[in-house]
């Protein structure tokens, strides 16, 4: 997909502009972005803001695939067809499969680099189409480190697997409640699939309370607050910051596997990530 460059640009400023317009109404303001124009040809993602998860251990979910990071040569890592770069305007994670059946992908992460606390969190994505990917948009806690997971709180902004094109998912994860108990479903109506257009994924992140959207923060589908959990559990999302997360996973035990019609490479395109806080309540803190 190529896109004139000074149309990108102008592109971005209209749609910053609308974004700001749009956050006025909560008294937004945008703190931090990446709108990936960084680059006309194939570039890494900016390393002020991202780094990457790599290698193939299932990550808990049994996934198949090996993620990759950009330039690696490492096998099955193919610098020639990477799965992670800017260009044209978007970032681009795609999911691979090579002429010996094994697949990859990439998982890119702004932990150490940028984190955040509060305000409201969004990107603006084309999912992939087909049985077995399974991409998403999340935050994990800058203390996962010290505390390991889940007790640092993972926040699920927008999950897709491939079998239900029709439908994401918003859902929040910490000592008490794993799973998918904690979790809300947002469905498109008369059966359109996310994967036919870009869509903006949000959370407006308050003490107390996380609520997801879906292409404007009035389209609320989701709330959870310290009530939401079972007896027990421990609500982490008012501890500290969080760092975000993109990647596109292939199978697992939720999405369940590729099968034969699933076509590769698929792409996870993403336009921008934004993050605004809310000038007149609670102040967001971010780590640079």
């Amino acid at each position: 997909m190529m896109r004139n460059k000074s149309l990108v640009m102008l592109s971005t400023m209209l749609l910053l502009a609308a974004g700001v317009a749009r956050g006025q109404d909560r008294h937004d303001a945008l703190i931090w972005s990446d709108e990936f124009n960084n680059s006309a040809s194939s570039s890494a993602p900016l390393p002020a803001n991202w780094t990457y998860e790599m290698g193939g251990r299932g990550w808990g979910n049994q996934e198949l695939e090996t993620y990759c990071s950009y330039g690696s040569s490492q096998t099955p890592c193919d610098d020639a067809h990477p799965n992670v770069f800017v260009r044209d305007g978007y970032l681009h994670i795609v999911a691979r499969r090579d002429d010996k059946g094994q697949y990859t992908s990439a998982r890119i992460k702004s932990e150490g680099l940028k984190s955040f606390r509060y305000g409201r969190i969004e990107a603006r994505i084309q999912i992939p189409k087909g049985e077995g990917f399974w991409p998403a948009f999340w935050m994990l806690g800058d203390n996962i480190r010290s505390v390991m997971w889940p007790a640092c709180g993972e926040l699920d902004i927008m999950e897709n697997i491939g079998k239900k094109p029709d439908t994401i998912y918003g859902s929040i994860h910490g000592t008490g409640f794993i799973g998918t108990e904690i979790g809300l479903p947002f469905t498109l109506p008369h059966n359109q699939a996310f994967g036919d257009a870009f869509h903006v994924f949000g959370l407006l992140w308050s003490p107390q309370k996380i609520e997801y959207y879906v292409d404007d923060p009035r389209n609320v589908y989701a709330t959870f607050t310290p009530a939401s959990l079972p007896k027990g559990a421990v609500w982490p999302f008012d501890d500290g910051s969080f760092f975000l997360l993109l990647n596109l996973a292939v199978g697992g035990d939720w999405p369940g596997p590729p099968d034969a019609a699933s076509k590769f490479p698929q792409e996870m395109l993403v336009d921008y990530v934004r993050v605004y806080q809310d000038k007149h309540s609670v102040r967001s803190t971010s780590t640079q």
